[in-house]
């Protein structure tokens, strides 16, 4: 299989963080340094930063209520990074980062096609937020926020928003584009002053303390696996009046066709 799907099985990390390890010179395989794309089997020696990693049997999904200033990065050389607050026990990573000053639900794992599933765009799966902003929501704000905005050479993709208090608002997203909501909110001329994380899906961060942590089991990670194996439902958005045929691709207004990109 993949060398970075085989990292994910192993509980090590997510895909996309094992594509960054391979990038950065981290991996060998048998003594050599690894590529992207590269295959491995089972009898392969692997070792990460000169350690050799082995596969987690018990598997685990645990809800952590991230606090604020903590990293999400898998380098336990990083102060103040995710893996070495947590300490648990049983080796697992991040699902679905959370940037450094905010707060709220993260999900740690080391089943690697859980992750992987939870974490495609293309399957809209909802993430909701609890936004603070330096100044007064208003109604164009909101409306603006809901219909999409430009960042990082794309357009954001429609999404459910709503007034909490005079400067804060919920939102519920589909896609993770990096520091998504403080950009969009810098787009339209705000500041973002907290965020929090309160659900991924069906899991709820409640009444979860600061810093502490729960393990997703029975009904709750049943609804959980279930609505992963089902197909996503077909969504149709429209752009200037008209319908987006895939709406996991958007293009920046006056770019040419080329320009188009996957925002997953």
């Amino acid at each position: 299989m993949r060398l970075n799907k085989y990292l994910s099985d192993a509980g090590i990390c997510s895909r996309r963080e094992a594509d960054r390890l391979i990038e950065a010179g981290r991996v060998e395989v048998d003594q050599v340094k690894a590529v992207p794309g590269m295959q491995v089997e089972n009898t392969c020696v692997i070792k990460i930063d000169g350690k050799k990693i082995e596969p987690t049997e018990k598997k685990v999904l645990l809800a952590f209520h991230k606090p604020k200033g903590v990293e999400c990065t898998t380098d336990t050389k990083v102060k103040n990074n995710v893996i070495s607050y947590v300490n648990y026990p049983v080796r697992v990573y991040y699902a679905g980062r959370l940037d450094k000053d905010s707060q709220g639900l993260l999900l740690l794992t080391n089943r690697g096609e859980l992750a992987n599933e939870m974490m495609k765009a293309g399957n809209f799966h909802e993430k909701e937020y609890e936004v603070t902003v330096d100044k007064p929501v208003t109604d164009r704000f909101i409306s603006r926020m809901s219909r999409g905005v430009p960042i990082l050479g794309t357009i954001t993709r429609e999404c459910r928003v709503w007034k909490t208090g005079e400067k804060s608002f919920s939102i519920v997203l589909t896609q993770g584009l990096n520091r998504q909501i403080r950009r969009m909110c810098e787009y339209l001329g705000y500041q973002v002053v907290s965020l929090k994380r309160v659900r991924i899906m069906n899991i709820c961060l409640g009444d979860l303390p600061v810093g502490a942590l729960r393990e997703i089991k029975g009904r709750e990670l049943e609804l959980l696996e279930k609505t992963l194996k089902e197909k996503p439902p077909v969504r149709e958005v429209f752009r200037g009046g008209k319908p987006v045929k895939n709406p996991g691709k958007y293009r920046t207004p006056g770019k040419k066709k080329k320009s188009w990109r996957k925002d997953s």
